[in-house]
């Protein structure tokens, strides 16, 4: 298993989706160990004396101001974990869970929090021997951290709750032992450190963003096709009309779409005598539209590598004020703004190439090509209903993409009376990302059955490499047959990756 050693603070993107994808051990870089080793002690020293400090030697939320005497601290930091381990729901995706345990690291790492250096060693141990808490999906409303979800990490820290090991569910105090590691007894703030702050909501952003900037890519390609099966024109990617606008993104859109295009026979055959004078926008705007989107991407990108690289939890220990402060670094809002913002460009990516989908499959509008591009059109069907599959994929994700970070409600007897609701915000992209491969993967099968039928004039080169791909997965549609499996194989295309990278054009990229 690869290691990456990273400095709490500065940890990019790349990495970030690196610890996403890739089953890979995490570890903080020794720099950070004096500051975390100051900051404990002093919260050791806060908790041997009289005054009052929030969650280390009081109780929480409404309850803080309950004092809790010295010998009480670490049952107080248990009661605190198993108290709070309120999640519901299926278990979130591995790779989501190991994320979120790096986030968390890197939160830790700053030296604000005042755990021991233990706590961070037995996170770094289980990531790297494959310890993964079962955290149940629901029960995060983003504020005061992600309390529930990250309750159920704490826990199995402490050898209780649930974790995955060897392809196993079991104890967690089962998963450490047969891992070789010792459950750990929580110290004062210990479990408030590592139960407040935004690493639930960020992982499922980041996981969000990642999928969501991969399709982009892919509806580049797929646009690109669907341009030419229609033989559509390449007139509206003139550099010039996007450099005078100045949007990164529309240039970069563009950029792709003219060496997607570029040396097409379908092109030129069509470039004199044509009588149409414009396309309909699906085409025409491609690029100001997903390109709009990449920039908004880029822009929750932004949010979230700041938010992966921040102290969230509370109390913060400031050594050089010398002072253990309360503040709301917890609260989710950046991420909620964030989440909101990925799913907004997830759904306007799908919902264009939905409309370029019913375009190609309309003969009124796909320029002489047959009705649903079946070649017996009546007795069978063609791509009929995947269209209209796509359609329903598009409206799932408009709803979708209703902001969830204005649905604020209070909690916690109003002490908690604003929240961000990041934690389903950033959930729900998950279910939309999907959606938009299995639309793009429609739109994938739709543009090849189109380009096919401009045979013998071929596409470009490019273009033929993706068709190529897509065909060792689905034959052509000749007569109708069972489809669903057809949408799957090119939609798992989308998902990997696979047909941006197969075109061997550059694609944008996330960071600048």
């Amino acid at each position: 298993m690869t290691t990456l050693t990273l400095t709490p603070g500065a940890v990019s993107l790349t990495d970030l989706e690196r610890i996403f994808r890739e089953d890979c051990a995490v570890r903080l870089d020794a720099s950070c160990r004096p500051a975390i080793k100051e900051a404990h002690a002093r919260i050791a020293a806060a908790a041997a004396g009289d005054a009052a400090v929030y969650g280390v030697n009081t109780g929480f939320g409404k309850l803080a101001s309950v004092k809790i005497a010295a010998e009480d601290t670490a049952t107080l930091q248990r009661n605190l974990i198993l108290s709070h381990c309120c999640g519901v729901g299926p278990a979130i995706p591995r790779a989501h869970a190991r994320l979120m345990m790096a986030l968390k690291l890197l939160s830790l790492g700053r030296g604000a929090s005042g755990v021991r250096l233990e706590v961070i060693d037995l996170l770094e141990a289980m990531l790297a021997k494959g310890v993964t808490p079962v955290i149940p999906a629901q029960g995060s409303v983003g504020a005061s951290g992600d309390l529930a979800p990250l309750s159920h990490m704490a826990a199995v820290m402490m050898g209780e709750a649930e974790a995955e090991f060897g392809g196993e569910v079991m104890t967690g105090g089962a998963a450490l032992a047969a891992a070789g590691l010792t459950p750990i007894e929580l110290g004062p703030k210990e479990g408030l450190a590592l139960i407040n702050g935004t690493q639930f909501s960020t992982a499922f952003g980041l996981a969000g963003l990642f999928g969501a900037w991969a399709g982009a890519q892919s509806a580049l390609v797929t646009s690109a096709l669907t341009t030419d099966a229609i033989m559509g024109s390449t007139a509206p990617l003139q550099p010039e009309i996007h450099s005078l606008r100045g949007h990164r993104g529309q240039i970069e859109a563009g950029v792709a779409m003219r060496a997607l295009l570029e040396g097409s026979v379908i092109r030129e055959s069509h470039r004199e005598g044509d009588t149409r004078v414009q396309d309909p926008y699906c085409i025409r705007c491609q690029p100001q539209v997903v390109g709009a989107a990449m920039d908004v991407l880029r822009q929750a990108a932004t949010t979230l590598e700041i938010e992966a690289n921040a102290a969230t939890d509370n109390p913060l220990v400031l050594v050089g004020a010398d002072l253990i402060v309360s503040g709301g670094n917890f609260h989710a809002e950046p991420v909620g703004f964030a989440a909101d913002m990925i799913a907004l460009a997830i759904a306007e990516i799908g919902a264009i190439a939905q409309r370029r989908i019913a375009l190609i499959v309309d003969p009124v509008l796909s320029h002489d090509l047959p009705p649903f591009l079946t070649p017996n059109p009546g007795l069978n069907s063609g791509y009929m209903i995947a269209e209209v599959t796509t359609a329903a994929l598009m409206s799932e994700n408009k709803h979708l993409a209703n902001p969830c970070v204005t649905d604020s409600t209070p909690t916690s007897a109003n002490q908690e009376d604003h929240v961000s609701m990041a934690a389903h915000g950033a959930r729900r992209l998950g279910q939309m990302i999907t959606n938009l491969e299995r639309i793009l993967g429609v739109e994938l099968l739709c543009a090849t059955q189109g380009v096919e039928f401009r045979d013998p004039l071929p596409t470009s080169l490019p273009l033929q490499q993706v068709m190529a791909k897509l065909r060792a997965a689905v034959p052509p549609l000749g007569d109708d047959r069972y489809a669903a499996p057809d949408i799957e194989a090119a939609s798992a295309l989308i998902t990997s990756g696979e047909i941006a990278k197969c075109s061997g054009v550059n694609m944008p990229e996330l960071s600048a």
